[in-house]
């Protein structure tokens, strides 16, 4: 059987964004499949994507009843696709700042890792467009303090642009994981290193959205801040 590859996107009001950003995925790789998480966006995104997916049987809608946060979509992503068999599982924001065309990137260095990240700091090279210098130092200085706490040599840990191999989604234990904001992104990476699989990162370029509004905010970046020591001594303790 084809391998088969399923591209998560969690939304909220990102009506504007799908109809061109869906297609500009599927045009990359036949193997690639596209999953919509709503969180019942008042913008119509959730109509969108049940247009979307009676448009072709390669994409997916997921409805949820309220916003309930970036995280917890990703892990009713993760379920639905273990569910159906897929054997790589994207996570890939809707907003245009995670380019499609970086995809077979990461289909070409999931062949010999388990986890594949995209980087906007590799090699402490800076990728990122049009964030203002206050949110790139604290996007970066974010990574350094995650890298030093969490002893996990990876440039940029709260990227969200990543590829997963099934294996890695089946041996974490889901119900365990409890960030729900980026610092969701740092925890399920610990979460794969410590179970022994292998990460690798790839480059990318970040765009800033150019629709749509940023789901940044102040409770973000405080999970993140206490987050990130909860998981260190969570390793000390065996508890990862």
């Amino acid at each position: 059987m084809a391998e088969r590859a399923l591209v998560v996107i969690p939304t909220y009001n990102e009506a504007v964004n799908l109809p061109n950003l869906v297609p500009q995925i599927l045009a990359q790789d036949a193997r690639l499949e596209v999953l919509i998480v709503d969180d019942a966006s008042p913008d119509g995104t959730g109509r969108v994507a049940d247009e979307l997916a009676r448009g072709t049987p390669r994409v997916h809608a997921l409805h949820r009843e309220a916003k309930l946060g970036l995280g917890t979509a990703y892990l009713a992503g993760f379920r639905w696709a273990l569910e159906r068999g897929y054997d790589f599982v994207f996570e890939m924001d809707a907003d245009f700042s995670h380019d499609p065309t970086h995809l077979p990137d990461f289909l070409r260095a999931v062949v010999t890792a388990d986890l594949v990240l995209g980087s906007r700091y590799l090699g402490g090279k800076v990728t990122v467009v049009n964030w203002p210098i206050g949110r790139l130092m604290l996007s970066y200085w974010a990574n350094v303090y995650a890298r030093w706490l969490t002893g996990l040599r990876i440039w940029d840990l709260t990227g969200g642009f990543k590829c997963f191999r099934r294996r890695v989604l089946e041996t974490i234990d889901l119900s365990k994981v409890r960030s729900n904001g980026y610092a969701f992104q740092i925890e399920m990476s610990v979460r794969a290193w410590r179970k022994g699989f292998k990460l690798a990162e790839v480059p990318i370029v970040f765009v800033d959205r150019t629709e749509g509004q940023s789901k940044m905010n102040r409770k973000i970046v405080r999970e993140a801040i206490w987050v990130v020591p909860r998981l260190r001594l969570m390793t000390w303790f065996g508890r990862i």
